[in-house]
């Protein structure tokens, strides 16, 4: 009976964890909220600077917003696009203040570990009925905490891919470290004096590397002496600019267009490499493949994507596919081999339980190294375990999300122009059927935008 009278733990503060924090309230049920930054939507506000690609309307969770409007909310414009410091203020910050939520919130606490109490993974007699331990980091020292559930919403943020090409550091790549920015910098802003005038290098083909090449295009015209080089580790298709003027989301299809004109203008370098080495010289960092060396730079921007963080689940029995480190039934739905449309069916606690029972992943780590994720995409995944956690079976497996077409997709042919492509097939690689709108957050897609 103790386990049911502990609260559901949600590691992550930002929009995901607060959207199921939102809805374990709806549903009666009490959540403690842990964050290992010192404010809610502590990594999104590392990339704060960013435009967010779709409306206010489509950024907020349906329980969320009960909340904040039961508690005097002033809502943003719906059709205004917040930047995602915006998205922290106007939304993120007055949810946390909300009694339900700022009672049950921890900032400054770290997840290290989870596990069962008294269970490590071998043992299985009686291991459902256990509370799961968690081990917290906090500025007063090392805590456990007890829970009856888990739901991880902690992100990717923290954790960027490395240069490498083989999916480990390059060689030199840490000697190199105080040259390289991971993530998307703020080249306009708090990094400007960074990058002016210097010879900058931007690694990586999604939507990050687009936002951070623009930026600095537009700096390189104040500051002339910017020079910008793009290295992409496979030759760049049209398809890779991204569904363009057929994108559902008009900002995201823009930001192709614009990169495509600054390639084509030779505002920008294009290079294919995939970087097995970094050399630091006196006169700056030089990559090479092997064969061919390009620099010397004088920065590296790595806007290579991230990965989950798994080492604290190593007591959980936990299920991942073998190549995404994603849920294996949703493994195939976001593969990146296989479809590149960044449209997924809506998925819920079905697609995500693992063996350890009442332990779920959402938000942008369930994805794995998958790099695209919808921050409604979240609200839909929490809503429907925390059905799931209270017992609430039709709940949890009433999906309710149809997800936008990007307006490309990989494979060499246009399937969402395809009659003959069974769109709404759960194992359709169509890029969707442009039903609904969404945002395509930053958290992670910011990482890979």
């Amino acid at each position: 009976m103790l386990s049911r009278e502990l609260p559901v733990a949600v590691i992550g503060a930002g929009p995901v964890g607060l959207a199921a924090a939102a809805q374990l309230i709806k549903r009666g049920a009490t959540p403690l909220i842990l964050e290992a930054g010192p404010t809610v939507g502590a990594s999104v506000l590392r990339w704060g600077h960013i435009r967010i690609f779709s409306p206010w309307k489509y950024n907020i969770d349906s329980a969320a917003r009960e909340l904040l409007d039961r508690d005097g909310w002033n809502a943003p414009d719906g059709d205004d696009y917040p930047t995602g410091r915006e998205l922290v203020e106007s939304y993120l910050a007055p949810l946390a203040s909300v009694p339900e939520i700022a009672r049950n919130l921890l900032t400054n606490h770290r997840v290290t570990d989870v596990t069962r109490l008294g269970f490590d993974k071998m043992k299985t007699a009686g291991r459902d009925d256990a509370p799961f331990a968690i081990t917290v980091a906090t500025p007063s020292g090392e805590k456990q905490i007890l829970a009856r559930g888990v739901i991880d919403a902690s992100g990717t943020y923290t954790l960027p891919n490395p240069l490498g090409g083989s999916g480990t550091p390059a060689r030199g790549e840490a000697k190199a470290g105080e040259r390289i920015f991971y993530g998307i910098a703020d080249v306009l802003g708090r990094d400007r004096a960074r990058y002016a005038g210097r010879r900058v290098l931007v690694v990586g083909s999604g939507h990050s590397a687009f936002d951070v090449l623009i930026d600095l295009a537009k700096l390189a015209e104040s500051e002339t002496r910017t020079s910008i080089t793009w290295v992409v580790r496979r030759p760049f298709a049209d398809s890779k600019y991204g569904g363009e003027a057929n994108d559902a989301l008009p900002a995201r299809g823009a930001l192709g267009t614009r990169m495509r004109a600054l390639v084509e203008r030779g505002a920008v370098r294009q290079e294919v490499l995939r970087i097995s080495e970094l050399t630091t010289t006196a006169d700056g960092v030089h990559v090479s493949d092997g064969d061919r060396e390009l620099g010397p730079f004088d920065e590296i921007i790595a806007t290579t994507g991230f990965r989950p963080d798994l080492t604290t689940m190593r007591e959980l029995r936990v299920r991942l596919d073998d190549i995404l480190e994603a849920p294996p039934a949703l493994a195939p739905l976001i593969d990146p081999n296989v479809h590149s449309c960044g449209t997924v069916p809506p998925h819920g606690a079905r697609e995500l339980a693992h063996p350890e029972k009442d332990f779920y992943i959402v938000g942008m780590k369930s994805y794995g190294r998958a790099p695209t994720f919808l921050m409604l995409t979240g609200y839909e995944q929490v809503r429907s375990i925390v059905s799931a956690l209270v017992g609430d079976a039709a709940g949890a497996a009433s999906i309710e999300l149809v997800l936008p077409q990007t307006g490309v997709c990989s494979g060499g042919s246009d399937c969402c122009d395809d009659a003959a492509t069974d769109c709404g097939s759960p194992t359709s690689t169509c890029c969707g059927t442009g039903d609904a709108v969404i945002s395509l957050t930053s958290l992670t897609a910011a990482p890979s935008r």
